[in-house]
């Protein structure tokens, strides 16, 4: 077992890149490199890459984890009977490509390049009930885009939830956050998990795994500045014209601010802020497919939100 620090980087596919790389824009994201073939987009933050686009026809192609040091690569590799290769792509680094219970693309990366993290617009603090930092001065904030941060999660749909969720354990020392019970707390499908870094505080979730029979992408999620900087970002999504899914809300479980929208080919995305930090010492807590799909304010959820 190694201990992944996190999620780095989504891998799609889509038979137009030039429109792939406008809604990405709009998204809040920037282009780090393109080629012929295949479009990196970047966020503000340290990661090169936190979307990939190959050029072909539409689909979730897998995503990237990030290792601690080449010494765990080459036990990934090891333990899968893989080798440690160079990237080739933009952003350096070396990798190591394997394929979880369903044959998702699954690379493990280290040594990736490290970017200055970029400057987002300075919002006047909030004035809270009793707190009130914002004294003289007024709220302005200038129109445009989310800034995208960084790729917080991924949600997979999973022929069997328990065999995936050990291999995800086993090879990349993942723990469970919160497990979905469906009826009987004992109907367990699916689970939140998260990086173990000890002490550190991580994500309530990076990668939440659904046993619904048959594999299949669900969405990903890429964390904003904050809540005004989601809000401004979704103005611009309307204002373009594209598929709201659900949203503004805040979910009960990780209890995130979010808003999903759809990609030009149908894939869900996420834009979300302000969500719980665990360290390893915090205990798997059970939760229902209602508080799943359950907010503690905002819309409901359309039908398809579970995949």
């Amino acid at each position: 077992m190694i201990k992944v620090e996190d999620i780095v980087y989504a891998r799609f596919r889509a038979p137009d890149l030039d429109k792939m790389e406008a809604f990405l824009a709009d998204f809040g994201m920037q282009r780090y490199a393109r080629t012929d073939t295949a479009l990196y987009m970047r966020g503000v933050g340290s990661d090169p890459i936190v979307h990939v686009t190959e050029l072909g026809d539409p689909g979730f192609v897998g995503l990237a984890l990030q290792a601690s040091s080449e010494a765990d690569l080459e036990s990934v590799a090891t333990a899968n009977g893989a080798s440690v290769e160079t990237r080739t792509e933009p952003g350096g680094g070396k990798h190591v490509l394997v394929h979880d219970p369903d044959g998702f693309p699954i690379e493990v990366v280290h040594g990736l390049d490290k970017l200055d993290v970029g400057e987002v617009q300075e919002i006047a603090p909030l004035n809270a009930r009793l707190d009130k930092p914002r004294k003289g001065a007024v709220k302005r904030m200038k129109a445009g885009p989310a800034h995208v941060h960084r790729l917080g999660h991924i949600v997979l749909n999973v022929t069997d939830y328990p065999k995936s969720y050990a291999w995800y354990h086993e090879q990349f020392g993942l723990l469970k956050s919160d497990e979905i019970y469906i009826g009987d707390e004992n109907t367990v499908i699916g689970a939140f998990t998260r990086c173990d870094q000890g002490e550190k505080f991580v994500d309530h979730h990076t990668l939440f795994l659904l046993g619904t029979g048959k594999p299949g992408f669900n969405h990903a999620a890429w964390e904003v500045a904050d809540l005004d900087d989601l809000m401004l970002g979704r103005d611009v999504l309307n204002d373009k014209g594209y598929t709201p899914v659900w949203g503004v809300g805040r979910h009960i479980l990780g209890s995130q601010v979010f808003d999903y929208w759809r990609d030009p080919w149908g894939h869900t995305v996420e834009h979300w802020t302000d969500g719980d930090l665990f360290d390893a010492s915090t205990p798997p807590g059970k939760a229902s497919v209602q508080e799943l799909l359950g907010k503690q304010w905002g819309p409901e959820p359309l039908e398809d939100m579970a995949g």
